[in-house]
């Protein structure tokens, strides 16, 4: 799996030029966008299928501060995934390596009425896409 990549952008900063806390939430939206992408499961395939991804939950714990122009990469892998709820992992590494940031998050899906969709019946080959993730993450 590849690592998404983002670099920082001046109005991801604040006064003191430092990347604004809530970015991080952001890059890891981003982040689990394209690694549903990889494993060919992408939005607009799940919007089209009428599936929607609500986040249940997400934490974030900062390391390291990052600044302008800086290139993060950040590592996705499945916490866990037992057929109803998504958990998600995300490590942020700058260009040296060091982890500045590391977060969680959790997702469930839904239909276009809001009822909670059990993706081994209704979508089994997106369901062993995550679960074979689980099992080797």
């Amino acid at each position: 799996m590849k690592e998404y990549r983002h670099t920082v952008q001046y109005y991801e900063t604040d006064k003191m030029g430092i990347t604004h806390h809530s970015n991080y939430i952001r890059w890891m939206e981003e982040a689990r966008i394209d690694f549903l992408s990889q494993i060919g499961w992408d939005y607009p395939k799940l919007e089209s299928l009428g599936i929607i991804s609500l986040v249940t939950a997400v934490t974030c714990s900062y390391r390291i501060s990052t600044t302008f122009s800086d290139e993060i990469s950040i590592h996705v892998s499945v916490a866990e995934w037992k057929g109803v709820r998504l958990k998600l992992d995300y490590d942020m590494k700058n260009a040296d390596g060091k982890t500045v940031c590391t977060g969680h998050s959790e997702h469930c899906f839904i239909d276009e009425n809001g009822k909670p969709i059990r993706l081994s019946k209704a979508f089994p080959d997106f369901h062993q896409a995550l679960a074979s993730l689980a099992q080797t993450e």
